[in-house]
């Protein structure tokens, strides 16, 4: 049974006072107290300081300005002592370390602006110059102003959303952008352990408007792209309905379809292996291969009657070259579509996000060969990082077919 009272605590002479299961008011001889907590761990005993005493009447009665989690607090009253131990000795009884824990809340979470400097710290070094100039030139015209002094944990969908209002309507391009920063910031955080869960998608694209058209890439609404793919499907198999195809179903640039050899694909293991000198950030990426994309490759290998070169392009133009940058967008030009072949990435990004959501936003982002903290990827292990990239591009596959199974 508990031996202290508030009045006990208040009156205490110098020395050491037990409470009970381990938890001790110690007061020196100049009458500062604190709180200790002696508790056993891996077969030692520990004594771990918890905080200095809360005796005053306004604390006592809980009338707290800020709601502060109990293990976070450093002037603790007797029941809020008693509190902090109890959590402190389940986390002993668990096989955690108490300390550990104890001082994990302790750590400063930093504003969103701090976290914004960090994360542009840990990776610009895989950004263009441009890119990462960008990144926090963008973020503090137009999302500093109303996050840049909010703690990064407390960052909800709702405030996120009120930063894009101002500009996601008159600046759709820069607001998408700006979207996608705010998400690599709280991504950092989340892998940095600074906030419980990473970046809000599905609720924040509920929250907004839709943008008017037009801007930098037209892009096609994915609910759309089953019938594009269709359509594709049922004409001439042309080299370039074929490469964007393949553009589609693996979430590619245009640029990384065009200029793919044959050398860089393992069909049976179902990766394409990318070279840095095809990637836009200049880093060497693997592709996951869903069945459409495979069932794509099998046939291409197939027409052609004999086995590719290492170095032959997948897609060449009649001369054996690389097609034009024109090449897929005349292909919806043809079509009567003003939509931009490089948005079939965005597409695929909305669609992502607004219809797997238990995929987490940096396997998505992952997907499409964006810039992803290593921090991450160590959090879901690099094996199991392929493998969720790997489902959700086939559900990509099986969502674009509409479960079909023959590639025409």
């Amino acid at each position: 049974m508990p031996k202290l009272t508030a009045l006990a605590v208040k009156n205490a002479k110098p020395g050491r006072h037990g409470d009970g299961e381990g938890l001790y008011l110690l007061v020196k001889p100049t009458g500062a107290k604190s709180w200790v907590l002696r508790i056993q761990a891996d077969g030692k005993r520990h004594d771990i300081g918890l905080g200095s005493v809360d005796t005053s009447s306004k604390l006592n009665g809980g009338d707290r300005e800020i709601d502060i989690p109990i293990l976070q607090r450093k002037v603790l009253t007797l029941a809020e002592a008693r509190e902090k131990a109890g959590l402190l000795r389940t986390a002993a009884k668990s096989g955690l370390d108490p300390i550990e824990e104890r001082d994990r809340e302790r750590r400063k979470i930093p504003t969103f602006r701090e976290a914004a400097i960090a994360a542009h710290g840990s990776l610009q070094s895989g950004w263009t110059e441009k890119n990462a100039k960008a990144f926090l030139n963008s973020l503090e015209m137009h999302a500093y102003p109303a996050l840049g002094r909010k703690r990064v944990h407390l960052i909800s969908p709702s405030d996120i959303i009120t930063t894009l209002e101002p500009i996601w309507t008159a600046k759709p391009q820069i607001a998408k952008k700006v979207r996608q920063r705010i998400g690599t910031v709280l991504n950092f955080a989340h892998a940095k352990g600074w906030r419980p869960t990473e970046a809000p998608q599905q609720s924040i694209g509920k929250g907004l408007p839709k943008q008017p058209k037009g801007g930098h890439f037209d892009v096609m609404p994915y609910d759309q792209v089953p019938d594009w793919v269709a359509l594709l499907r049922s004409k001439y198999p042309t080299q370039g309905r074929r490469g964007q195809l393949l553009q589609i179903y693996t979430a590619s640039r245009p640029g990384e379809v065009r200029g793919a050899q044959w050398g860089q694909f393992d069909l049976k293991a179902r990766l394409w292996h990318r070279p840095a000198s095809l990637m836009k950030e200049k880093v060497a990426h693997t592709v996951t291969l869903n069945s459409a994309a495979i069932e794509l490759l099998e046939r291409m290998r197939t027409d052609l009657g004999r086995e590719p070169k290492a170095t032959e392009l997948v897609v060449p133009n009649r001369a054996g070259k690389m097609l034009s940058d024109a090449a897929f967008n005349k292909i919806l030009r043809d079509a009567g579509l003003t939509h931009d072949t490089h948005g079939f990435r965005s597409s695929f990004r909305d669609w992502a996000a607004e219809k797997v959501p238990e995929i987490p936003d940096p396997v998505a982002e992952a997907a499409i060969a964006h810039q992803v903290p290593d921090e991450v990827v160590r959090a879901y292990k690099r094996t199991t990082f392929i493998e969720m990239r790997r489902t959700l591009l086939q559900k990509w596959s099986d969502y674009v077919l509409g479960k079909e199974s023959t590639e025409k």
